[in-house]
């Protein structure tokens, strides 16, 4: 009996060897890669990274073109290296020289005459911040096991990956899935001077020459927030408006942004478009320009000029059509599991057609994808009522709906729109101008009343609305709002107190704080 136990044991063992060779000498990959990312942005990094912790095998491609000036940068992205990180260490630059002048009213002896900042010193400190993170992603890759190619990668076919060593060799790779992950960069107008003498935001973080007299071409958010850094920084920024500031947020908030700059002494020149730019003899830009309102024409000289008219995503060097990819507008076009036509190739992040281009939704659409691709994961990316900021001196942020993107869907008559001004503590003393400190909650006008979006103009908007976004995603209503007690003095709890509506037309203006 023994013995047959022991012939039974050993003829299992030698089946299970025979099935270990089997599998080993039948399951040689397919292809080099299970994954194959390009573009070493927030996106590309969090699906890679993401990947290979379900066990995929993963190369990321990542490669920066340099700018017109010669503007270049480190792996990571647009967000570490020339959008979100610098772009909040300079307002937080510009925050600390308000703050050093308001110590004075709270009783700090501060020759607040002589205090100024020295570009150069901030450039370098955020500078080398930067090139820490582009390390500590380089380290992280390697640690795991994300392999990292600095080189362009282009379609060959819907599998197959070409790039250039940096010894200038052509080599070819295969790829299971490929996300591309590319990202976008800044426009420059069609007109002569405009890229021999203009800079973008890709430039202005690490530009070592002082910007002065600065021309901000545009409107947007990055204009706005650029304009506002350096006009805390002491420079003398004008913003040139072709139609509206902040195309796409609500417009009452927008408007109220652009008042509020301009009260800090902002110019703006609005219904403008640029004509061209040229170099005096001293140096400094001429810049021509037409009021298509009046059709007027006129110059301004300024010793820089920055870009700030959109973004244009990076597809011209990948070949897509070599792969079948379906492209609009410079962006590729993805169903709701962020899939291209072509089904293993999908897209993230900024490059992805009519998707909010903002890092977290990157970051989020990027895992999720990445778990449903190797972790048999069910869960899609939401891109409703995502959250965003404005990080001008007063912020705004919101979430959800515009007051006009509601009464679109919905209709006037169901709306319901509570409003109110606040008065921040922290601001009498220094007797700080409250005049644009605004928020309101767009709700529905029946029941309890769904709040639809929040906004918020004021500080530190982006840690106030964050906790707000999560409540108005879990079905947040506006008796649960008024229900919820303050935490008393802060700029948050204005949202638990509000009780006018603009359709009852009094007045949002409140005559204390604690009553």
């Amino acid at each position: 009996m023994l013995h047959l136990k022991l012939l039974r044991k050993s003829s299992a063992l030698s089946n299970c060897k025979f099935l270990v060779r089997s599998t080993s000498s039948v399951t040689k990959p397919k292809y080099d890669y299970d994954l194959v990312v390009l573009g070493g942005g927030s996106g590309g990094l969090a699906c890679a990274k993401e990947a290979v912790e379900y066990g995929a095998r993963v190369l990321c491609f990542d490669y920066v073109k340099p700018t017109p000036v010669g503007t270049t940068w480190g792996i990571g992205g647009t967000c570490v290296n020339v959008g979100c990180i610098p772009k909040k260490l300079m307002h937080q630059a510009c925050l600390l020289g308000e703050a050093v002048h308001e110590a004075v009213a709270y009783g700090w002896n501060v020759n607040a005459q002589n205090i100024k900042p020295d570009w150069k010193k901030l450039i370098k400190s955020v500078q080398n911040h930067i090139k820490s993170v582009n390390w500590v992603t380089r380290v992280d890759l390697r640690d795991k096991k994300v392999e990292y190619v600095n080189s362009m990668g282009s379609f060959v076919d819907a599998h197959t990956i070409n790039y250039k060593t940096k010894q200038g060799e052509r080599r070819q790779l295969t790829a299971e899935h490929v996300v591309v992950a590319v990202g976008g960069r800044p426009r420059y107008p069609s007109i002569p001077g405009a890229t021999e003498f203009g800079i973008t935001s890709d430039d202005i973080f690490s530009y070592e020459k002082e910007p002065g007299r600065t021309l901000v071409v545009g409107a947007g958010y990055v204009g706005l927030e650029c304009a506002c850094f350096l006009k805390g920084l002491g420079y003398e920024p004008t913003v040139m408006v072709r139609s509206i500031v902040l195309r796409g947020f609500d417009r009452q908030m927008s408007e109220l942004v652009a008042a509020m700059m301009s009260e800090r002494g902002i110019r703006f020149v609005d219904t403008s478009i640029p004509t061209a730019v040229e170099r005096m003899p001293n140096g400094c830009l001429l810049v021509k320009h037409l009021n298509t309102a009046t059709e007027q024409e006129g110059s301004d000289v300024y010793d820089t000029v920055l870009w700030a008219i959109g973004r244009k995503g990076l597809i011209d060097d990948l070949n897509l059509q070599a792969a079948g990819v379906a492209t609009k507008n410079d962006k590729i076009v993805v169903d709701h599991t962020e899939a291209t036509n072509v089904p293993h190739i999908y897209a993230v992040g900024d490059i992805i057609y009519g998707r909010p281009e903002l890092t977290p939704v990157a970051i989020l659409s990027g895992r999720l994808l990445a778990r449903r691709l190797f972790a048999g994961s069910t869960q899609l990316m939401d891109y409703t009522d995502v959250a965003t900021t404005v990080f001008t001196p007063l912020e705004y942020a919101c979430v959800g709906m515009s007051e006009e993107m509601a009464i679109e869907s919905r209709g006037a008559e169901n709306i319901e729109v509570f409003h109110g001004y606040y008065k921040p503590t922290e601001f009498f003393i220094p007797q700080k101008s409250v005049r644009h400190c605004y928020l309101k909650a767009v709700a529905e006008v029946t029941g309890d009343q769904k709040i639809l979006g929040l906004h918020y103009l004021g500080p530190v908007a982006g840690e106030v609305i964050q906790g707000f976004a999560a409540a108005l995603k879990s079905g947040l209503t506006v008796k649960t709002l008024l229900n919820t007690v303050g935490i008393h003095p802060t700029t948050a709890e204005e949202f638990t107190r509000l009780s006018i509506t603009k359709r009852s037309g009094r007045d949002p203006t409140p005559a204390s704080c604690c009553s």
